[in-house]
C-alpha cells in the first residue's frame, strides 16, 4: 500500500530577521552585532537558520527550543514569548448547546447517547467478526458517556478557537482556489487507492455518526513541547478510520511559497500544474492536531501508531488516518509526515 505524502514546503528557513536599515540620508550605522545573537532558552548561538529573531525585543530563540516548537517560520511578524505576553488557553465551555451550535450536530449529544446504547445492544448478539487479512476499514466506536464526549468535543472546539479555525468536516472548495472539478482521481500519478464499495459504506457510516454527534474518542490535549496534539481516549482497533484529512483544496504551484506546515497531498497528478493540496489552516477537523514525526528514526517508527492514506473514492481524492495497529487509552497519536517523499522535512516535530 503506497504511502501518501503530506505536502511540506522546501523553501530554507529565512534568516534571522534584521532590524530596519537606516534612510538613505543618514549616517547613523546600526551598532546591532549578529554574531552575539544566541537562544535564549539554551543558550547557543549555533544553528542560525534555525534563529528567530524577536520583533519586539531582538532576542534569539530556536525553532525547536520553543514550547511548543515551531516547524516553520511563521508569516509575518514574530513576538516572542515574553513580549506577546502569552495569555493562559481559554478552555471551550462545557455546555451542551454551545457544542452543538459550535459543530452544527443534528441531535443533541445524549439523545445521541440512547440510540448508540441501543446499538451496542445489538452489536453483541452478532456473531460478525471482521478479519484482519481482508483489510477491511472499521468505524471508530465512540464513547458511550454522554459528559465525557461534550468534554472530546469541547477540547477540539478549545484549540480551534485557539488557532483561529473553523471546523469543517469536509473538503472546502473556495472561489480562487481549486474548484471540485480540478478533484479527480483519474489524473493521479499513482500511489492511491481505489476505494472498496464496502469501505466507502463505512466512511459514510462515520460521517453520519459525526453529523449526529457521535464522535471518534478522540481529546485534543495542549503540551508544553509539541502545542496541540492529540489522544486516544478509548481502546482503538487496528483498522479503525480515525479521521479524514480536510481543509480548503487548492492546487499546488499556488502553494510553493506558502508558509503553512500543515498542507497535505491530495493530488498528484501526471501534470504538475494539476497537483491538488488540502490547506487546514482555515477551515479543518482534528487532523490538523495529530502529530507527524520523523519517521526515520527508531524512535519515530515506535510512536507511529497511524497510517495516512490517499484514496479514490467514487473518482475524487480523499485523505484518511487509520489505525495501523492496536491503539491503548491515553496513547498519543502520530503518524508518518513525509509519507513516501522524504524531501519533506520532519525534524522539528516529536
Amino acid at each position: 500500500m503506497a504511502s501518501p505524502a503530506q505536502r511540506r514546503r522546501t523553501r530554507a528557513i529565512k534568516p534571522i530577521c534584521r532590524p530596519p536599515l537606516p534612510s538613505p540620508d543618514s549616517d547613523e550605522e546600526s551598532n546591532f552585532d549578529y554574531e552575539e545573537v544566541h537562544c535564549e532558552e539554551c543558550g547557543s548561538g549555533d544553528n542560525a537558520s534555525d534563529l528567530l529573531l524577536c520583533d519586539g525585543c531582538d532576542h534569539g530563540y530556536h525553532l525547536y527550543c520553543l514550547k511548543p516548537i515551531l516547524v516553520s517560520v511563521p508569516k509575518g511578524s514574530w513576538f516572542c514569548p515574553v513580549c506577546s505576553g502569552a495569555k493562559k488557553l481559554k478552555k471551550f465551555p462545557l455546555v451542551q448547546t454551545k457544542i452543538v451550535d459550535f459543530f452544527r450536530i443534528q441531535k443533541p449529544p445524549e439523545e445521541v447517547g440512547k440510540q448508540m446504547a441501543d446499538t451496542h445492544k445489538r452489536k453483541r448478539r452478532s456473531s460478525f467478526v471482521v478479519s484482519k487479512k481482508s483489510r477491511k476499514l472499521l468505524p471508530f466506536n465512540p464513547t458511550k458517556d454522554p459528559e465525557r464526549r461534550l468534554e472530546q468535543m469541547a477540547s477540539l472546539a478549545t484549540a480551534l478557537i485557539a488557532t483561529g479555525t473553523e471546523f469543517s468536516n469536509e473538503l472546502t472548495y473556495v472561489p480562487g482556489m481549486a474548484p471540485r472539478s480540478a478533484n479527480a482521481a483519474a489524473l493521479e500519478n499513482g500511489g492511491m487507492q481505489v476505494m472498496s464499495k464496502e469501505d466507502v459504506e463505512t466512511l459514510t457510516l462515520c460521517k453520519k455518526k459525526m453529523e449526529r454527534g457521535e464522535w471518534p474518542p478522540l481529546l485534543v490535549v495542549f503540551d508544553p513541547k509539541e502545542g496541540f496534539t492529540v489522544q486516544a481516549d478509548r481502546h482503538i482497533r487496528d483498522l479503525t478510520i480515525i479521521t479524514e484529512y480536510v481543509g480548503d483544496v487548492d492546487y499546488l504551484h499556488n502553494r510553493e511559497n506558502d508558509d503553512g506546515d500543515s498542507m497535505m497531498t491530495l493530488l498528484s497528478a501526471c501534470k504538475p500544474s494539476q497537483s491538488l493540496v488540502v490547506c487546514p489552516d482555515r477551515r479543518s477537523n482534528i487532523a490538523r492536531f495529530i502529530n507527524g514525526i520523523n519517521n526515520y528514526t527508531p524512535e519515530g517508527r515506535k510512536k507511529q501508531n497511524l497510517k495516512c492514506v490517499r484514496y479514490d473514492v467514487g473518482g475524487e481524492c480523499r485523505v484518511l488516518l487509520i489505525a495501523n495497529r492496536d491503539i491503548r487509552n491515553g496513547e498519543r497519536l502520530y503518524y508518518d509526515y513525509n509519507g513516501l517523499e522524504n524531501e519533506y522535512p520532519t525534524k522539528h516535530f516529536v
